[in-house]
Parts: structure tokens; C-alpha cells; sequence
């Protein structure tokens, strides 16, 4: 397929950071409204092959192993991602390039808890300054971790999350509390009407 894909305008295959850049920028103007995100859900472009761009455990972006230091630039390349069958790419309406991501794509870095008659709600900030309110539409998960503790990750959109920082995770752990689920007991956090479970009751009491 052609750099210059079907539309005449940049693409995404072999070309360096400012090309990269300018065929984002021409998907992310794909979008009538031009407001929110492009609607990446609706291409299906043909695959074009792997671009030397990786997403580090840390959030960090990196393009043929230099970090890419600009946020919004960082910001734009995020608009365009997708995620099918475990592999992640930058896709636009004519091509698709594959890209690797270390652990998640994007990073929970600052959350705030609300309050109301509805109960608990919690609404996480990305590091790419999506907002994210944490309801049984983003769901919070909990994996194991290496050192043996539980890492946390939030659905953002599709088939792509965040992972949540250590220090927000802690929060998590302050606010959680002990619920009879399925018959038993577990640990876990409320918000926006939902309960996310974070390990067995007995667990996490044997370990404080």
C-alpha cells in the first residue's frame, strides 16, 4: 500500500515522526463533529506491517527507541489506537500499522471520589488527560502482580484500559470494604453503582 494511502494524504507506513504525526492528524480531522475522539471503532483498513513505536510499562511512548517527549503529541498517536485480537495499532481510515505495548496503553494517574445519593463515584484522570468515570461501563480489574500484590487496571474504551498507579491503588485499598459476593466473602471497591472485587476477604485481612 502507498504512503500516500487512498486519499493523497500522508500515511502511516515508513515515514518518520513528522509524517506520523501529519497522518494522525489527517484521521483525528476525520471525525464531522470534530469534537472527542475519531471513530476508530468504525475502520477496518488493511494491515500494513509493524511501525518502531513501543508504549513502556510507565505510559512512556517511544518511537525507533527515543521516548517521544511532547505530550500532545503523545496525546494525538492515542486518538488512532485500537486494540484487536491482543495486538494494538494506530489505525486510520485507509491503513493500520501494529505497534508494542509493554503491559496497558495508557496510565491512571489521578483520581477523585465523589459522593451522592447514588453512593461512590470514582472518575480517573489518563495520562493522555482522558477523564474516565469508573461505572459498570469502565470497569476497575485486579490482576496479580509479581511482588505478589494485586496491580489494578480501569477499562478507558473498547478493548483498551489503564493501568492504575501504585499510589492511586493504595487509595483504592483505604477506601474498600468487605461484601458477601456469590456466597463469599470478598474485598473489593464501590463506585457508580457497581462493586469491584479486588481478592478474597480472608486474604487481604491475613495480610494486613
Amino acid at each position: 500500500m502507498a504512503n500516500e494511502g487512498q486519499t493523497g494524504k500522508p500515511g502511516l507506513e515508513g515515514k518518520d515522526l513528522e509524517g506520523l504525526t501529519a497522518a494522525a492528524t489527517n484521521a483525528a480531522n476525520t471525525n464531522p463533529a470534530r469534537r472527542g475522539l475519531p471513530p476508530v471503532h468504525l475502520w477496518n483498513p488493511p494491515f500494513c506491517g509493524d511501525l518502531d513505536m513501543r508504549i513502556g510499562t510507565d505510559g512512556t511512548w517511544f518511537y525507533m527507541g527515543t521516548p517521544i517527549g511532547r505530550p500532545a503529541l503523545v496525546r494525538l498517536f492515542s486518538t488512532i489506537l485500537k486494540r484487536e485480537d491482543g495486538k494494538h495499532f494506530l489505525v486510520t481510515p485507509v491503513e493500520k500499522v501494529g505497534i508494542r505495548v509493554d503491559d496497558a496503553p495508557f496510565l491512571a494517574v489521578e483520581m477523585q471520589a465523589e459522593q451522592d445519593d447514588r453512593g461512590r463515584r470514582l472518575r480517573f484522570r489518563t495520562n493522555v488527560d482522558d477523564w474516565v468515570e469508573c461505572d459498570t461501563g469502565h470497569r476497575l480489574r485486579f490482576e496479580a502482580s509479581a511482588d505478589g500484590g494485586l496491580t489494578p487496571y480501569l477499562h478507558v474504551r473498547a478493548d483498551l484500559w489503564a493501568k492504575v498507579t501504585r499510589a492511586l491503588y493504595y487509595d483504592l485499598v483505604d477506601m474498600g470494604e468487605e461484601r458477601v459476593v456469590d456466597g463469599q466473602p470478598v474485598f473489593g471497591v464501590e463506585s457508580g453503582g457497581a462493586f469491584f472485587a479486588m481478592a478474597d476477604a480472608k486474604q487481604v485481612r491475613d495480610a494486613l
